[in-house]
């Protein structure tokens, strides 16, 4: 990408999306001086490979981030919040996964393909959407500059990956525990590890992702509805979201109707996502094409299909959108992220 070298530190760089960051930092050849992965006492210690090279793991702690150019965070919303501010202290642009700084005013949220001027506007931390979130707003862009969005309406069926490598293990320990004849599962993690109730989750969808608010809404509904407006600058659209654990390891869907505020033709719709940066159109009911999870894993790209004009609003359209949540959702938005900075900084932007 570029002859200037950066030091890099990856924050959470055992988990599920520390662990994507990392293999798309390779696979990008991102230009790395000195690669630091960080993460919890816990898991110090541990060695992970990075272009042939071992890295040992080391716990995050505030000087962790001296000589450090950009700071990937995605242990959690209490240690960005503990440790981002040291990091931009010591010269760092944090590029945080978690909800810690999302809504902050003072902080910017960043979809590459939907705002991406906003990251020179940055304050030394970058907010990543949330992953429901991303998908979304990065297939509605172009039909809002076109039509404008009055209201949206979304159910999502997210994948257990969403909430860690323990909802993943709890959901094959619980398939395989069920298909053995042992109905009476013990479910431990899902929908949210610090609350006293638990559901199975093999088998079943769980119409709750994150805490409830005082509205009836989770905090992950809430995320949408509130993100969206911020993203797309926007306050007038109207969101409002039903969000649901599904049985799938990994992979977002979500049915979206999206009413407009200006007429369209359905035509105009599928050319202006077909030309929409990391957009993929997936829309043939001829041949039963349409986006899958399965399709989707390991793509960086947000796939939309079964586009419909609604039956009972002239400017309604009805869609589904389907996305890695590990990789568009969170990763490789945060790495699209970091190659913008590293091309602004060598004057390419």
């Amino acid at each position: 990408m570029s002859e200037q070298k950066y030091n890099v530190a990856v924050v959470g760089a055992t988990g599920a999306v520390g662990e994507q960051i990392l293999s798309l930092l390779e696979k990008r050849d991102f230009p790395v001086a000195e690669l630091k992965l960080l993460s919890s006492a816990r898991s110090a210690g541990k060695v992970l490979t990075f272009k042939g090279q071992d890295v040992v793991v080391e716990e995050a702690t505030p000087d962790s981030f001296k000589g450090v150019d950009i700071a990937l965070f995605s242990a959690g919303g209490d240690v960005s919040k503990e440790l981002a501010p040291h990091a931009v202290s010591h010269g760092a642009v944090c590029i945080d996964n978690t909800n810690a700084f999302r809504m902050d005013p003072d902080k910017v949220l960043v979809v590459p393909e939907v705002n991406p001027e906003k990251i020179q506007e940055h304050n030394g931390i970058i907010a990543n959407p949330n992953c429901s979130t991303i998908q979304m707003v990065a297939a509605l862009k172009p039909l809002h500059d076109a039509f404008g969005i009055a209201r949206i309406i979304v159910s999502t069926y997210q994948a257990v990956s969403g909430a860690g490598h323990k909802a993943i293990e709890e959901m094959l320990r619980q398939s395989k525990e069920i298909l053995s004849g042992n109905a009476d599962v013990q479910p431990d993690i899902l929908p949210v590890g610090s609350l006293p109730v638990k559901h199975q989750i093999a088998f079943n969808a769980i119409p709750q992702i994150d805490k409830f608010t005082d509205n009836g809404y989770t905090l992950e509904e809430m995320k949408m509805v509130r993100e969206t407006k911020k993203i797309m600058g926007d306050e007038s659209i109207e969101v409002s979201a039903t969000c649901v654990r599904i049985p799938v390891i990994n992979g977002h869907s979500e049915s979206v109707y999206v009413e407009f505020k200006n007429d369209y033709e359905l035509e105009e719709v599928k050319s202006l996502l077909e030309k929409a940066p990391g957009i993929t159109l997936v829309d043939d009911p001829a041949s039963q094409a349409y986006p899958l999870a399965s399709d989707a894993v390991g793509k960086p790209d947000v796939f939309v299909g079964r586009l419909r004009r609604d039956l009972t609003h002239s400017r309604g359209l009805n869609m589904w959108i389907v996305s890695d949540n590990l990789l568009k959702g969170a990763a490789w938005n945060a790495v699209q992220i970091a190659e913008i900075i590293v091309s602004n900084r060598n004057g390419r932007a």
